[in-house]
């Protein structure tokens, strides 16, 4: 694993440490539910011991520099809160933060939370979405020891699976529009890269990798497992990835991805999805590799046209197509 710049210091007394990397890869969605699924699990786990969390973040710089949205929304708001009261300290590239009260144990393990960076004009006008407002017009890729210090690790690797060599990858694929600007870019190896998707959305790209390195992690679980069956509990059956037919992984990567349903790909549902999918397909998304269908690309298409779908239902149909 690419080693990190500089490793959290613990303080405060004895009790239990929680240590998290808000990830490129991560929105404000998943890395809020995956603090308070960590939190929740210490204070089942171990309750009653002080708890202290020991934040880092990796990338999600805005135009000036500083942390965008995402990441300024979890340090600030959300860590503030809604996560202090079931916290004693907190630990941030922000600063540090300690609870004046006493720390709950009640922590809830589920929190309902919404991408409140996607608009529905942007998925029925089918707009480019980008990370930052302004991007870089350098015509020129960053080199790897650039987006290294924008990821802040010592050493580039891919990031779902940390092999090396890597390719500098778009998110936004420059054919699509896509920017030089460092954001822009994810260091993938050739493996990875060939699989991930080529569409407009710079934000559905680092979801499809959140996505890829959560099946690698449990592919590695499983290897420890099969090991030391004593030490790691079974993780449960991982399909491949590359198995079935074609439209079979599409589907596969729908409702794992996506959380489709079974009745989504039947009768009249799947008939309108349809209908949309071919201009999102043709709009909205390219090619890479010379690879004229990629499972993630195929994916976010049908996913965007059924968003698409609904939206104009939800306005009583007077909004346009395409």
């Amino acid at each position: 694993m690419p080693r990190r710049k500089k490793a959290p210091r613990k303080r405060g007394g004895a009790g239990v440490a929680i240590y998290h990397d808000m990830r490129v890869e991560e929105d404000f969605e998943r890395c809020a539910q995956r603090l308070v699924e960590t939190i929740a699990f210490a204070a089942r786990t171990q309750p009653g011991k002080k708890r202290y969390l020991y934040l880092d973040v990796q990338g999600h710089r805005n135009d000036a520099g500083g942390y965008d949205r995402d990441a300024g929304e979890i340090m600030g708001n959300f860590l503030l809160t809604f996560l202090m009261p079931y916290l004693s300290e907190a630990s941030t590239p922000l600063g540090a933060f300690r609870n004046p009260r006493e720390q709950r144990d009640d922590v809830p393990d589920v929190v309902a939370i919404a991408d409140p960076d996607e608009r529905p004009d942007e998925l029925l006008n089918l707009a480019k979405r980008v990370r930052g407002s302004k991007q870089d017009a350098r015509r020129s890729r960053p080199s790897l020891s650039a987006i290294a210090d924008y990821l802040g690790v010592e050493e580039v690797a891919c990031i779902i699976c940390w092999s090396t060599p890597v390719h500098r990858a778009h998110a936004v694929p420059d054919s699509l529009g896509g920017s030089n600007d460092v954001r822009n870019f994810a260091p993938l190896c050739e493996e990875h890269h060939e699989q991930a998707p080529d569409v407009i959305d710079a934000e559905s790209f680092w979801r499809w990798i959140d996505y890829t390195c959560q099946k690698e992690e449990r592919k590695r679980v499983a290897l420890i497992h099969k090991a030391a069956p004593a030490l790691i509990p079974d993780p449960g059956p991982e399909p491949d990835r590359a198995s079935g037919t074609f439209f079979e992984q599409v589907k596969r990567e729908l409702i794992d991805l996506y959380g489709w349903v079974e009745s989504d790909f039947e009768g009249l549902a799947w008939s309108r999805v349809l209908d949309d999918f071919y201009v999102v397909l043709e709009q909205a998304t390219g090619k890479h590799f010379g690879v004229d269908r990629k499972v993630s690309t195929y994916a976010w298409a049908y996913n965007v046209a059924k968003k698409r779908v609904e939206l104009r239902d939800l306005a009583g149909g007077g909004l346009p197509s395409a």
